[in-house]
């Protein structure tokens, strides 16, 4: 919704919905409340969206869309009324599973931008019990604080299936607001066992068990700051973001998601190791089962603009003046753009990634077309993994990428 104009209803109208098993709601976010940390439900813009230092960055929220506003169009047609408790995305998210009954629906808290509270709420036994009770409360039991005339008791009860947690980053943080320590590596372990049991007992009492999944890191140095032997036991699958490897916070241009190591990478130290097969192999021999694994698949790209040619002519591994411009963020483009984007494309033969370069001095782009994810979702199936997942819906073109990522399935 908003700028890119992308609503629950462009899932049903483009039959993407058809081709998903699964959809991650991103997200939800944890509020420091009642003397702890609590899930909520609030309307406020994201301070830290453009001033990580805001003092109250990381304390956004979107109640307003979630499950208030009007939406512009709905899955069925049909208008949602004036004085229904549940309106917005969730009310679409229900209707679109009532038309997809195999269709399951799972709340992402945290991610990139609101992880600021995860390493004080899972300090203590405690403070762990009462962020999951809240959370479990809001989206499971579907108790939505009363807005607007929207919400109330039971609300969004039906909406999800389960809860994932996109904590980015324990022990290192991720955004300068993020709170973390040492304590975070087996807080972590601990937050999903508590989550594993008290979604198992409210499962119990609806007759149903309900989802826990991750979404974690695919670099070495993310994946050694957690227990995976451990906290994978809690869970029913992980997602690996094996996408974000380079971009333009680096001044030359190499892979967004690439699926092999190339011996001629020039990056150094741990990012050498940022490559999707490594970091499939390090969880697999780090005692994750296979079957929980799920690989990361991007519907956007990577970019640099101002890129010397090179030797080889085509850009690779060569100095750019910035990010190139996107259409929402500069460095950032969906494949729904780019695959018109005027230039040369390669497929690099070791990594097995696309990469697009309009000549010396021009753009420089690397991403995932029906080709490339042709041959990750071959590799899925060869090592014997759950399947895959993407981020994100609205950066496909009319679900030509969610069609070749459903053959993984």
């Amino acid at each position: 919704m908003y700028d890119r104009d992308y609503e629950v209803s462009n899932i049903q109208a483009s039959g993407v919905a058809d081709k998903l098993t699964f959809i991650n709601y991103a997200f939800g976010n944890v509020y420091a409340k009642n003397g702890g940390y609590e899930c909520d439900m609030i309307t406020k813009a994201e301070p830290g969206a453009n001033n990580p230092g805001a003092p109250d960055a990381g304390t956004g929220g979107d109640a307003e869309a979630d499950y208030i506003r009007t939406p512009k169009r709905t899955v069925d047609g049909q208008v949602i009324a004036w004085d229904a408790p549940l309106s917005g995305n969730f009310a679409q998210l229900k209707k679109l599973k009532a038309l997809h009954p195999k269709l399951k629906v799972i709340i992402s808290l945290g991610g990139w931008t609101w992880s600021k509270n995860f390493s004080a709420a899972t300090a203590t036994d405690a403070l762990r019990k009462q962020m999951v009770s809240s959370c479990i409360n809001l989206y499971v039991k579907g108790n939505l604080p009363l807005q607007e005339g929207r919400g109330g008791v039971g609300a969004a009860k039906g909406v999800f299936d389960g809860i994932d947690i996109d904590w980015e980053y324990p022990v290192a943080g991720g955004q300068p607001y993020n709170g973390y320590n040492a304590a975070d590596k087996h807080n972590y372990t601990l937050l999903m066992a508590e989550f594993r049991r008290q979604l198992d007992a409210q499962g119990a009492s609806d007759n149903k068990r309900y989802l826990l999944t991750a979404a974690i890191g695919a670099g070495k140095d993310k994946i050694d700051n957690t227990e995976p032997a451990l906290y994978s036991q809690y869970l029913d699958w992980i997602n690996v973001m094996t996408y974000d490897f380079h971009g333009a916070w680096e001044t030359t241009t190499s892979f967004n998601a690439n699926l092999y190591a190339d011996p001629a990478d020039i990056s150094t130290g741990v990012v050498r190791e940022y490559v999707g097969d490594k970091a499939i192999q390090y969880l697999i021999a780090a005692g994750v089962p296979r079957a929980k694994l799920m690989f990361g698949i991007p519907f956007y790209g990577r970019g640099w603009t101002g890129v010397a040619a090179g030797p080889s002519g085509n850009g690779l591994y060569q100095s750019g003046s910035g990010g190139a411009p996107g259409t929402y963020e500069t460095g950032i483009e969906d494949y729904k753009i780019l695959v018109s984007k005027a230039g040369t494309r390669y497929y690099h033969p070791v990594t097995k990634q696309l990469f697009l370069f309009t000549g010396a001095g021009g753009q420089w782009w690397s991403y995932d077309d029906p080709t490339v994810i042709g041959t990750k979702v071959q590799y899925i199936k060869d090592q014997g993994l759950r399947g895959a997942f993407s981020w994100e819906l609205d950066g496909d073109a009319n679900g030509v990428l969610a069609t070749e990522v459903w053959k993984a399935h």
